[in-house]
């Protein structure tokens, strides 16, 4: 507790063997220091999209890049490709139009295939849905849909439509279909220029393998791996009152278990909020901290740390040790130059046994008395 000051007794000396301290300018700063674990992240389940049974499945830890192959399915390999959206349909009537061809033009694209002129965006693109191979016709300008007239038989299923190219999407045409086949020659799959929705696991970038849940011979249609981010990230759980600290920071401290630290930036703060399991604590949220440096912990790929984060700053600021402080009979706060009278002062941010002090006559270099 402070001692009392009357404001009276403000022209008492101080006594001849004190400590004094400088008010300094400085920048003051409180951290929050709170649990977190490093690793790769949070795991999520890839499943077979794919009737027939596993053949081959990869090593935990592995790194998978674009074209890299994750498992096999009755002898035949499934790959991976980066993209938003998933094969979800099979992908062989020349003149197909979709986000998911796309994915598979860009794809074999960035793969070295050369995949040819693909129809610009407004154009329109004539299909047949029921052929397997029809060449696409492009127009450069903009068509209104025909509507199909009945065949022989009263079927209007064979009849070409107009499809219009849309941004995001891209167009099976017979140039890329070749460049499947290519493709599927070098892989060693069946070169037919038909992808089925199980022959491709689409990821937005490459992954890790994590660990493989499923064995050899089961069905390929469940959860058969499990895949993290490539790089090592600092997961910390955080409370709804520790939030405004975390939101706040944009770098923090990790410390490490050698006692070494790095430096690392708030990544994602997920928006779902959970209670832990079994305890009756206040609900939490994950954040994500990405290391600056991930080479310091090259040698880790598992760890309990220490986080700290800014709470609060003051940056450029007088400040003075706590045990400076005096407080005052009528309230408030005061310090005493040496030598001299008691000088009140407005106190703000406390940190690291140093307090933010302001007002009349308060000035750097000054010295005054301390109790330490």
């Amino acid at each position: 507790m402070l001692p009392e000051r009357n404001s009276a007794s403000a022209k008492t000396a101080a006594p001849e063997k004190v400590e004094t301290a400088e008010i300094t300018r400085t920048d003051l700063a409180t951290t929050l220091s709170l649990d977190g674990k490093l690793g790769y992240g949070n795991e999520r389940a890839v499943k077979g999209n794919a009737e027939g049974a596993v053949t081959w499945l990869p090593k935990s830890g592995r790194t998978m890049t674009r074209g890299d192959q994750l498992f096999r399915v009755d002898d035949q390999p499934v790959m991976l490709f980066y993209g938003r959206t998933p094969l979800f349909r099979q992908l062989g009537t020349t003149g197909l139009v979709g986000r998911d061809v796309k994915v598979v033009a860009d794809n074999l694209q960035a793969l070295g295939y050369s995949i040819g002129v693909q129809p610009s965006v407004g154009s329109s693109v004539r299909q047949h849905p029921a052929a397997a191979g029809p060449s696409a016709e492009r127009s450069d300008t903009p068509k209104t849909p025909e509507t199909p007239s009945p065949t022989a038989t009263g079927s209007a299923s064979t009849d070409p439509t107009w499809i219009k190219v849309r941004p995001g999407d891209g167009v099976l045409t017979s140039s890329l279909r070749a460049a499947i086949k290519r493709w599927q020659r070098q892989i060693g799959a069946t070169p037919n220029g038909i992808l089925e929705p199980g022959t491709v696991i689409v990821q937005p970038q490459a992954i890790r393998i994590g660990s493989v849940t499923a064995q050899l011979g089961d069905p390929a249609d469940s959860p058969l791996i499990s895949v993290t981010r490539t790089t090592k990230v600092v997961t910390v759980s955080v409370k709804a009152t520790e939030m405004e600290s975390v939101r706040g920071t944009k770098t923090v401290t990790v410390t490490l278990p050698s006692g070494k630290t790095a430096r690392g930036r708030v990544g994602n703060i997920s928006r779902v909020v959970a209670t832990p399991d079994g305890q009756d604590q206040e609900p939490v949220s994950n954040a994500t901290i990405a290391l600056n440096r991930p080479s310091v912990v090259k040698n880790l790929d598992s760890a309990p740390v220490q986080v700290q984060f800014t709470a609060e700053a003051r940056k450029n600021v007088l400040a003075v040790p706590v045990g400076a402080l005096l407080a005052l009979s009528e309230g408030g706060y005061a310090v005493q130059p040496k030598g001299g009278s008691l000088l009140p002062v407005t106190v703000g941010l406390f940190a690291k046994g140093m307090v933010e002090v302001s007002g009349d006559g308060v000035t750097e270099g000054t010295s005054v008395v301390t109790t330490s």
